[in-house]
């Protein structure tokens, strides 16, 4: 039996779960997510928490039973506590401000870069310390919409220049030694 997908789910009393079928609508003072699993697996509602069973052990149910209830967990925190990731822009001249809700930033290119919010999505841009946060109550927006602004300028491994993840590792490489032989 999966050790993550037998755990119920702790719902709290501000939150709002639905169970229709195979579909789970869950509202909360943050937002609210709606995603349909499996219809294979049962999800059920008791005493303030939302249980997954499988049923029976084929692969395929044993690969869907932990992902499923990691799911509905992620939903649950979204909507309670939202979920945010921090973006650090490190370059000569590269910085970002927010004009209204959408996020511009200077990247070295001939042009600036507009980055519109997805629903659900807000940023924030601190320009002084050149850091970006995405902040929603879907994990899997939240994670996208991130390594998309990443990918205007991921970090160069010469001068570190670039997007990088504010707690990522970036590994320097040693440039050229200019010696003559």
């Amino acid at each position: 039996m999966s050790r993550i997908g037998r755990m119920p789910v702790p719902v709290p009393s501000e939150v709002d779960v639905t169970i229709e079928g195979s579909t789970v609508m869950v509202k909360g003072p943050k937002g609210e997510l709606l995603q349909e699993f499996n219809p294979g697996l049962t999800i059920t509602l008791k005493d303030a928490t939302v249980q997954v069973e499988r049923p029976n052990d084929e692969r395929n149910y044993r690969a869907l039973h932990g992902l499923t209830r990691a799911l509905i967990n992620n939903m649950v925190i979204g909507v309670t506590e939202g979920y945010s990731k921090t973006l650090e822009i490190r370059g000569t001249g590269y910085r970002a401000v927010l004009e209204g809700k959408s996020l511009v930033m200077s990247l070295g290119f001939s042009h600036p870069v507009v980055v519109e919010p997805l629903e659900g999505i807000v940023f924030e841009a601190n320009p002084r310390a050149s850091t970006v946060t995405v902040k929603g109550c879907d994990k899997e927006l939240v994670g996208r919409v991130t390594a998309e602004i990443r990918a205007w300028r991921p970090v160069e491994p010469y001068l570190g220049k670039g997007i990088r993840y504010i707690d990522e590792v970036v590994r320097r490489k040693a440039g050229k030694t200019g010696q003559v032989i």
